[in-house]
């Protein structure tokens, strides 16, 4: 089934991109949730409409995201954990614990925007990727010490 996104879900779609996925997800959980309708002729009309109508606030989201980007830079943020001998921490570091880094040097990014390449489970350098906007990602090094 064809349906129109009306919010952005990660790992499937931007806001008012037309994804095809199984008929129960998309009768059973998004449309009833509000965050997609199907993709009717009409429906796209009036999507086609809105996104023409946003077209300028689109692009002042995507400046506003790159120039967030631009003043991260080559940022890397420091993590202090508490770790065994071996250098294996405990737990793991989470997108909180990046995203409170970040509220620390100033910057206000949402723990949803955040996505680990892999799992940082032990003591070192790793690289996260913010999601600023669709069309704007900004690769931060995290560097893991012990407390």
């Amino acid at each position: 089934m064809e349906i129109i996104l009306r919010e952005d879900i990660q790992g499937l779609g931007y806001r008012y991109d037309v994804v095809k996925v199984k008929d129960g997800f998309g009768r059973n959980f998004l449309i009833p949730q509000g965050m997609a309708i199907v993709a009717s002729k009409s429906n796209r009309k009036m999507i086609d409409e809105n996104i023409r109508q946003a077209a300028h606030k689109a692009e002042k989201l995507r400046q506003d995201a790159q120039s967030i980007a631009d003043s991260i830079g080559d940022i890397v943020l420091e993590i202090r954990t508490k770790a065994g001998e071996s250098g294996k921490i405990f737990g793991a570091i989470t997108s909180l614990q990046i995203c409170d880094a970040l509220k620390d040097r100033g910057y206000d990014i949402e723990k949803k925007r955040i996505s680990f390449k892999e799992k940082i489970k032990t003591l070192g350098t790793y690289h996260v990727v913010l999601d600023l906007h669709k069309e704007v990602n900004h690769e931060v090094a995290v560097n893991v010490v012990e407390e």
